[in-house]
């Protein structure tokens, strides 16, 4: 009969490491008092460090193992066994290394004599206590010093890993010698299925995390035919060379921070997560293998933890050699827009490496960067805003390869900023900026051309390596891996969902509440002018929205709801951000929520917005911050300003919706359309956890349908891919259409690149060349201009994309981009706004705000689809509805008025939302004839009623029984659904 105890499975593990070059021991063999194994530490220190054990021999004679011993247990209590391990131990006038790790290169024969010798062993049931004979299952020491202990669980006996878990935090007394801070790097609770570790035992606050590799995207581990789930952990991670990796590479300690960036004094031991872990060492191997030139995409979820990924990723691509010993990466570029992470980055390589300044903050000048580049800086950080600007004054840099590692990659990289970043790190920039500086003869223009287009492509002495959370297509097909079939993939994926299941994030759509708003307008003049009804329903639905009672409603719903449901949550530190749709509807919210909160509440709110807004007087993020508060809070202190305590409310219009990281940020309030990637990313300022006090989230959205919010977490919650790469070949059509409008010739276009691409031409030129095509254009009418410039900026965006995927560059298509991008600065816009005589005769009469959902997002598992990049086709010119002003007033009214019972004006608006999940049915009104369509539309309606006979018999009573009224209701719907089938329609075209 089979063995099925724990005892086993503890021997299975065991065996296992004794297999792959580790010792067993008995408990006997270690001190419990000096918490280490004696004769290990001496042993290896007359190993490895023979003439200087003599030395410290001669000092004491029979004495010195007893005194070194005792002072090696000393400096472990007060710095730590992992300091220890990385630096040396300093005992009366002598040093002493208690590991070896492994060299950058071979070059050094003694030095891979040393690494060889460090040793291993393992203690099962080993007694760690001097007060009784409580054991662990395992411990794992390295040359005599503990490094990890492991409480082992077999499910088959009823008991799996939370009791492990439950064993450290409720048995095992944080007191005792080897459990203490720093003593142990790693305590590890396992089952034959599941692996959570931790840093540091704290009795029943200990936070166990898991350290699992997952399973078909979400949490766990896959199967194994021949072994445990969870071998990976004893046969890799804890195999020899990869725990020297761990120790030297990736454990770091440091000091932890309070809610304002502070050192509190305490420390802290910071393990890699199994994604972290497996995904540098990945890519590093990869690059190893490979050499420059690759790119590789990483998809990790928000609050992954990937600044701590990029500092690991950094070190390594530093210290990186080939199979000939030489440097892959001279220099390690990190772009980021996070301040955190430049800081991250000192803090993780200063545990590494004993130079100085080897992290350089590039924020100023172009000396900096050349400096930095020249001087062999190994690792760079900088901003691509910045970058252009700074390479725009460097004249020279040594041909030299490069690693560039971005921080949240999204198609910012297929514009200007990545062509000028490739220019100044491309291996014949030096070549490039001398021909800039003498007149060539033997150079044409079509050279010129040619060289500005190759910079756009892949460059050989040039590695990408991208992260973000919410990749889109381009990024994909970038960066991504290729497969196969010709889809592209991450090269490592560490997806929302299985952060959510793991614990690392919160679920920020678990508890999610949107609001429907309805309001009655009220013309206030006899006549009747006409205004195109498209544009005005717009413009004066944005009219309701900037209304002071509209925004002093909401804010009485925001305020109200923070101070029952939100404000005590994390001991009273809960904090709350509200989104808003413009810079000007920040500026009055946060005038609106001071108001509100004065002699009322004591919270203070702050607030984020770009530039200045003119509302009768000028207002800025630090004018109003700083009138608000009493002291000066400059733009750039917001974010820290509001982690104090005091400041609950953050105000922003579009500033801090991306990359802004607050733990104690619980609820957000939306006042904004969100779609697709910008959706994801700024409700996940939510998902920090805030352990173990921060236990969920609430979202309260005055805007979008939930149905919107769900399509857009989709995409990023599980598996993606892009099916296929970007047709070439659409640049080529798009730049057909264009010439059909007849504003330019080609002789303009090669006439503008004879100015532009000559280094000696002024940009008068430029000037006389264009204005001719600019007065054309401004002859046509408004709509045939918007949709030509529309088409315009369509072309230049896509091929600032696709350059980068072009095999053999197209000179004529880079003149045709400039010439593009400069003329489109040319076109005038002009921007809708609301006329002056019908703000003055519109009031507002209604509006009130009502509850339409409340509770749980759900999303799908399973691999989710991106679609290539596909042009858009030219906008026809849509004829204007002319309608009166009452016309479109009762309009508005019918759909956000009072006409319906409350209960039937929420079925209706059900009843539309089903309407327009239908396929098939948006389908129909493309291919059929109107009449055919309406047949058809009228079936599936009938359908619908009937299955909510139940939830609403009285609305389908007055339907099936009053002719007219299922009339006017089928007309009214059909007309609502054919609009929004043609807006939708002609979006994806």
């Amino acid at each position: 009969m089979i063995d099925t105890s724990e005892k086993n499975f503890e021997t299975a593990i065991e065996q296992s490491l004794i297999n792959n070059g580790y010792r067993s021991l008995n408990s006997k063999s270690y001190n419990r008092s000096l918490c280490l194994i004696p004769e290990d530490v001496i042993n290896f220190i007359q190993a490895t460090q023979g003439k200087e054990w003599q030395k410290f021999k001669a000092q004491y004679n029979n004495d010195a193992k007893e005194i070194l011993l005792k002072r090696l247990c000393d400096t472990i209590k007060k710095r730590g066994t992992l300091e220890l391990l990385r630096k040396e131990l300093k005992v009366n006038g002598c040093r002493f290394k208690l590991a070896y790790f492994q060299p950058e290169s071979t070059l050094n024969e003694e030095t891979h004599k040393l690494y060889q010798a460090n040793f291993f062993t393992v203690i099962r049931q080993l007694h760690f206590s001097e007060k009784n004979e409580q054991s662990l299952d395992l411990v794992l020491f390295l040359n005599g010093l503990p490094i990890f202990t492991a409480e082992l669980k077999n499910p088959l006996k009823g008991q799996n890993v939370e009791s492990a878990i439950k064993q450290y935090k409720q048995d095992r007394e944080p007191r005792e010698p080897l459990f203490k801070f720093g003593v142990c790097l790693a305590h590890f609770a396992v089952d034959p299925e599941l692996v959570y570790m931790t840093t540091h035992l704290q009795g029943i606050n200990t936070k166990f995390l898991p350290f699992n590799q997952g399973r078909n995207g979400g949490a766990g581990n896959p199967d194994s035919a021949f072994d445990f789930a969870t071998s990976y952990l004893w046969q890799n991670v804890w195999q020899k060379n990869s725990v020297l990796d761990l120790l030297q590479n990736f454990i770091i300690q440091i000091e932890e921070e309070d809610d304002k960036g502070k050192s509190t004094g305490k420390e802290k031991l910071i393990f890699p997560r199994y994604h972290q872990l497996d995904t540098v060492r990945r890519i590093v191997s990869d690059a190893c293998n490979k050499g420059v030139g690759e790119s590789y995409l990483v998809q990790h979820s928000a609050g992954s933890g990937k600044s701590n990924s990029i500092a690991w990723l950094a070190h390594r691509l530093a210290g990186l050699h080939d199979s000939s010993n030489d440097r892959i990466f001279d220099s390690i570029i990190v772009i980021t827009d996070r301040r955190l992470l430049d800081r991250q980055l000192q803090k993780t390589i200063k545990q590494f490496q004993q130079t100085t300044g080897v992290v350089e903050n590039i924020d100023k000048t172009s000396k900096q960067l050349k400096e930095a580049l020249e001087g062999g800086k190994n690792i760079i950080v900088t901003t691509l805003q910045k970058f252009p600007v700074i390479v725009d004054q460097i004249q020279s840099l040594r041909g030299q390869n490069f690693a560039v590692i971005i921080d949240e990659a999204h198609s910012s990289q297929s514009g200007e900023s990545s062509k000028k970043l490739k220019s100044v790190l491309s291996t014949n920039s030096l070549e490039v900026a001398e021909a800039e500086e003498i007149d060539n003869e033997d150079e044409t223009l079509e050279d010129r051309i040619v060289l500005e287009a190759k910079q756009r492509g892949k460059i050989p002495n040039l590695s990408y390596f991208a992260f973000t959370a919410t990749p889109k297509n381009k990024t994909l097909e970038i960066f991504g891996t290729k497969q196969s079939d010709g889809s592209f993939k991450p090269f490592s994926l560490y997806s929302m969902r299985q952060a959510i299941e793991e614990g690392f994030i919160l679920d920020v759509l678990a508890n999610y509440t949107t609001y429907k708003t309805y309001f009655n307008l009220l013309k206030t003049i006899e006549n009747d002018p006409q205004y195109d009804s498209q544009k005005a329903s717009f413009l004066l639905r944005n009219f309701v929205e900037l209304h002071e009672h509209a925004i002093n409603q909401k804010i009485a719903i925001i305020v109200e709801h923070f101070h029952t449901n939100i404000a005590q949550q994390i001991n009273g530190k809960a904090k709350a951000m509200i989104v808003t749709r413009s810079r000007l509807h920040a500026v009055r919210y946060k005038l609106a929520l001071d108001k509100y909160l004065k002699d009322k509440y004591p919270y203070k709110s702050l607030v984020a917005f770009t530039g200045t807004v003119n509302d009768g007087q000028e207002y800025t993020e630090t004018g109003m911050n700083t009138a608000s508060t009493g002291q000066y809070i400059s733009d750039a202190k917001t974010a820290e300003t509001f982690r104090q305590e005091e400041y609950r409310f953050l105000v922003v219009a579009n500033k801090f919706q991306t990359g802004f990281d607050e733990p104690l940020l619980v609820a957000m309030y939306v006042d904004k359309k969100l779609q697709g990637v910008n959706a994801v990313q700024t409700l996940s300022r939510l998902n920090r956890t805030y352990y173990p006090l921060k236990i969920s989230t609430m979202i309260l959205d005055f805007v979008n349908e939930i149905s919107e919010i769900q399509e857009a977490f989709q995409a990023y919650y599980d598996r993606v891919e892009l099916t296929e790469g970007t047709d070439i070949n659409q640049l080529y059509d798009l730049e057909a259409k264009l010439e059909d409008y007849d504003f330019y010739t080609n002789n303009e276009v090669e006439a503008f690149a004879k100015v532009y691409f000559n280094t000696k031409a002024t940009q008068d030129r430029l000037y006389a060349i264009l204005a001719p095509i600019v007065d054309k254009i401004k002859e046509v009418e408004e709509e045939e201009r918007r949709n030509f410039r529309k088409l315009l900026q369509e072309f230049i965006k896509l091929y600032g994309f696709v350059s980068q995927l072009l095999p053999i560059p197209d000179k004529e298509l880079e003149k045709f981009y400039q010439f593009a991008r400069h003329l489109i600065r040319k076109i005038p816009v002009n921007k809708d706004t609301l006329p002056l005589d019908v703000q003055e005769n519109i009031e507002l009469e209604q509006y009130r705000i009502q509850q339409t959902y409340q509770g749980k997002i759900e999303l799908e598992k399973g691999q989710a689809e991106l679609n290539p990049v596909v042009i858009s086709e030219e906008e026809k010119t849509r004829q204007k509805e002319l309608e009166a002003l009452s016309e479109i007033i009762e309009e508005i009214n019918k759909k956000f008025g009072t006409d319906f019972s409350e209960k039937d004006r929420v079925f209706i608006e059900q009843l539309e939302l089903d309407l327009d999940k239908s396929e098939s049915l948006k389908y129909s009104f493309i291919v059929n004839t109107t009449e055919n369509a309406k047949i058809t539309f009228n079936e599936v309606v009938k359908d619908f009623m009937e299955d909510t006979i139940d939830s609403n018999f009285n609305f389908y009573q007055q339907y099936n029984k009053d002719i007219e009224f299922k009339s006017l209701l089928l007309d009214f719907l059909f007309e609502r659904f054919k609009k929004r089938v043609s807006c939708c329609a002609f979006k994806q075209l």
